[in-house]
């Protein structure tokens, strides 16, 4: 790694690839994620029916997601709009993992809040907007769950660094950096999806990186370009939002793809990931 970067991000040693750390993996459940393997993580943006949840949960792992995501904590625009069904929501998550086999992600928006869903997340997620809430990086850190550290909306990557180096500081080495798309001047997205902020992360960082398209794009038909452009980029796997019924969603609908749809989508990242495998195997090969 350039002695510059090194320099730039100096405040955040313990996330920056070094000779003792190349590349972080997160354990989850039996299988891991910053390794060979590609991690999907799929499923609605709200909790809102066990039909819903379950219908969603087994057609995303047949399509190949190892990992349902879904909000219980829904943090809003509008204090109007729905918020989620809390533990009732939670619950429903861990019937889905029993049902289908998935490892569970979802957001944490509280430090009160971090033990109740500890207890049923395998991965808890940090939102765009509590990025900087330390306190609560502090005690999602201490559960021992894996961190999915999301990128905040007007966060520069030395932002994102120095919150992952507070989990780690506080002893959890499982951080997984999610690039989601930032604020800028346009609009016509949701946001301005970052895509040389992957390429840089795996270039300095050890920690697994993994883009959510959906929150980047803000409309679905734009979610399977942005999600194969991730690939591209290096990135470790992707945060996908899908619903049973996207216009009849409770939160999101306009960004999450239809069950059709996510499996074109996954169809589609195939020749990609391909040519990305044959390229790490190359130099193995050539060694060989």
């Amino acid at each position: 790694m350039r002695q510059s970067w090194n320099e730039q991000f100096a405040e955040t040693p313990d996330v920056l690839k070094s000779a003792r750390r190349e590349q972080t993996v997160a354990p989850v459940l039996d299988f891991e994620i910053g390794g060979d393997e590609f991690i999907t993580m799929a499923g609605p943006c709200s909790v809102e029916t066990e039909f819903q949840l379950m219908a969603t949960a087994n057609r995303v792992r047949r399509a190949g997601a190892r990992i349902l995501r879904g909000g219980a904590f829904k943090p809003r625009s509008s204090p109007y709009a729905f918020q989620g069904l809390g533990l009732e929501g939670l619950k429903l998550l861990a019937r889905a993992r029993e049902e289908s086999g998935l490892a569970i992600v979802t957001e944490v928006m509280s430090e009160s809040d971090v033990p109740m869903v500890a207890e049923y997340a395998d991965i808890l997620q940090i939102g765009s907007r509590s990025m900087e809430n330390y306190s609560l990086l502090e005690e999602a850190a201490r559960s021992g769950r894996p961190i999915l550290l999301k990128r905040g909306m007007m966060a520069t990557v030395a932002d994102l660094l120095r919150s992952a180096q507070l989990i780690l500081d506080n002893g959890n080495p499982n951080v997984i950096l999610c690039e989601r798309g930032i604020r800028t001047f346009e609009t016509a997205m949701r946001n301005t999806f970052d895509v040389a902020a992957i390429a840089l992360l795996k270039q300095i960082s050890h920690l697994p990186v993994i883009a959510d398209p959906s929150h980047a794009a803000g409309h679905r038909d734009l979610v399977p370009a942005l999600a194969r452009i991730a690939v591209a980029a290096g990135a470790d796997g992707l945060l996908v939002e899908v619903h049973p019924n996207p216009d009849k969603a409770w939160s999101d609908g306009e960004q999450s793809l239809d069950f059709d749809g996510f499996d074109d989508m996954m169809a589609s990242l195939d020749p990609y990931l391909a040519l990305r495998e044959a390229a790490r195997l190359r130099p193995m090969e050539a060694v060989g």
